[in-house]
């Protein structure tokens, strides 16, 4: 069982949001709708996935992570190694 199952619903009400709101975008540019109005719907695009990100990375520490520490040995760095990994990335986008 993955760490986001319980909110599984939530977080695909959020992903078909941000979902329209790309369709949105790409009508604005066809519409050829004033580029800051474009530049600002991305921007809230892109922190709409930022949120659902890190609310799976916090879901991902608090369950496959804590269970993978509790087990101990090569799960545990790996799991550590997989989230560090992840926070990384997020951080360099």
């Amino acid at each position: 069982m993955n760490g986001y199952t319980e909110d599984k619903a939530a977080y695909l009400r959020r992903m078909r949001r941000i979902e329209g709101q790309v369709r949105g975008i790409t009508r604005m540019i066809e519409d050829d709708k004033y580029c800051i109005d474009v530049l600002t719907q991305i921007s809230a695009v892109n922190k709409a996935l930022e949120a659902v990100a890190l609310g799976l990375l916090d879901e991902h520490l608090k369950h496959c992570v804590t269970e993978a520490v509790a087990e101990g040995g090569d799960v545990a760095d790996r799991k550590v190694a997989e989230a560090s990994a992840a926070i990384a990335r997020l951080v360099r986008s």
